[in-house]
């Protein structure tokens, strides 16, 4: 969406900041022995009480309101009373929902209790190059230097990019134009960012995939070549200057 009024800007905070709460509650609360479907349930309520209804469970029938994925799972991971997390797992919570007629989202990859698997250098990359990828997108900058942008920093540290996962328009509704907001550089898109528009950006780092697959209960996503992926995503307003963060609260940074 595009901000055309105040009130416009008032609703997005309001969302925004039910989710951005919503994913620092959880990842405070998220320890060794917790099943994820109680970290799910834990998320729920907080979504509730702010009046937000989850947009993957009210939109896709999703099984979960939020998505909650662990190591090998790369994103659209689904809740489970049968998963228990322990010390040194890579954990992603993309949290996204909708208040008052205004859609929101953001995620971000954390490691549970000690870094016995070694993953924070790769949690480290994507909030590095979602940081460096918010402060270069104004008005008029080219959507397809941005995923440039984000897939050169991937390689510096030795990572890759999925190519089929992306970020996207909000507002109005969980998925608007500008879709396809790709972690590396399509030279036939030449979209620029526009000001006051609304999108969700995203990163997909990984250590050996370059595409994701999704599994035969019809949500989770792995790599097409194994290893883990690092996600994190904010909501922003594009502006002539500095983008604002609407879900700046979620901690990521």
């Amino acid at each position: 969406m595009s901000i055309t009024k105040e009130s416009d800007l008032v609703g997005m905070k309001k969302a925004s900041e039910a989710v951005a709460y919503t994913l620092k509650e959880m990842t405070s609360y998220a320890q060794p022995g917790m099943t994820t479907k109680e970290l799910d349930e834990f998320g729920a309520k907080i979504l509730t009480e702010f009046g937000a209804e989850s947009a993957p469970h009210s939109t896709y029938g999703f099984p979960g309101w939020t998505c909650i994925s662990v190591n090998d799972e790369f994103c659209h991971g689904i809740p489970s009373a049968k998963r228990k997390l322990k010390e040194g797992d890579l954990i992603n919570i993309d949290v996204s929902a909708e208040l008052n007629g205004f859609w929101a989202d953001n995620g971000g990859s954390f490691v549970v209790g000690q870094d016995v698997n070694q993953h924070q250098k790769l949690v480290n990359a994507s909030k590095e190059i979602l940081i460096k990828a918010i402060n270069t997108i104004r008005g008029g900058v080219k959507i397809a230097d941005i995923g440039h942008l984000m897939e050169s920093e991937a390689k510096k540290r030795g990572f890759k990019v999925i190519r089929n996962l992306a970020g996207h328009g909000i507002g109005r509704g969980l998925h608007e134009q500008p879709d396809e907001l790709l972690n590396y550089k399509n030279k036939s898109d030449h979209r620029r960012f526009r000001k006051n528009s609304v999108v969700a950006i995203e990163t997909f780092i990984s250590t050996t995939s370059s595409f994701a697959t999704e599994l035969n209960d019809g949500w989770t996503m792995v790599g097409n070549r194994g290893g883990f992926m690092a996600q994190h995503e904010h909501t922003i307003v594009v502006t002539d200057k500095a983008p604002l963060i609407l879900t700046e609260m979620n901690g990521i940074f």
